[in-house]
């Protein structure tokens, strides 16, 4: 199992959201860090990120190094990739 980390700009965006979507997102965060290949996309530009899950309408940008998955941004997926 993977450790989830959050950086600071991931913990801003996950508090900007409601508090229902933010509980959505962070038990789908524990659920895909037991296996991250099987969930996560890779990106073609890797500029804002690595890979990517998706959970409904909202993407969760991350890079992973060792055995850490280091969330970069959160966000709605209108919005994520700008």
């Amino acid at each position: 199992m993977y450790k989830v980390l959050l950086t600071d700009k991931a913990v801003k965006n996950l508090n900007k959201l409601d508090i229902n979507t933010s509980k959505i997102i962070k038990s789908k965060l524990l659920e895909y860090s037991k296996e991250p290949f099987s969930h996560a996309r890779k990106l073609s530009k890797i500029s804002i990120g690595t890979y990517r899950f998706r959970v409904g309408d909202y993407r969760i940008i991350f890079d992973i190094d060792k055995d850490n998955i280091v969330v970069l941004k959160i966000g709605h997926r209108k919005e994520i990739y700008r």
